[in-house]
């Protein structure tokens, strides 16, 4: 069994992603009709020097655009939001970690979703613990 494993590609994260999405609540899935889901392999250099990052494996996800929060229906048309994750940090995290890669993802996208809302942790765990493993 080992001896044929690999890691996922991009876009077999992507679709894993894609998945994760469609399995949380609807109503909290709607919220998010526009926003684009993406999986590279690291967060640009620019991104890591925004936020300070030691590493390039310091960022497992990210979420781009204008939270829900920040919106108005005045606002001038805009680029769409988008939720990057990143694959080689994702993988890292996993390595190092006793979960399953499908709930890791799930985490992180739900997390850059949150910035998306202007969630709590708390409200996204509620949101992660309502969606089925």
């Amino acid at each position: 069994m080992w001896t044929s494993a690999r890691s996922p590609t991009l876009a077999e994260m992507e679709a894993m992603a894609h998945d994760a999405l469609a399995a949380l609540p609807a109503e909290f899935r709607d919220l998010c009709a526009g926003v684009i889901v993406r999986v590279d392999e690291f967060a640009t250099d620019e991104v890591l020097d925004e936020l300070g990052a030691d590493s390039e494996f310091d960022v497992l996800g990210l979420f781009q655009g204008i939270g829900l929060p920040q919106q108005s229906h005045g606002d001038i048309p805009r680029l769409p939001n988008m939720i990057w994750l990143y694959r080689r940090p994702i993988l890292d995290y996993w390595a190092e970690h006793d979960e399953p890669l499908g709930r890791i993802v799930r985490h992180v996208l739900v997390h850059e979703i949150g910035h998306h809302f202007g969630l709590s942790d708390a409200d996204m765990a509620a949101i992660e613990a309502a969606a089925p493993d």
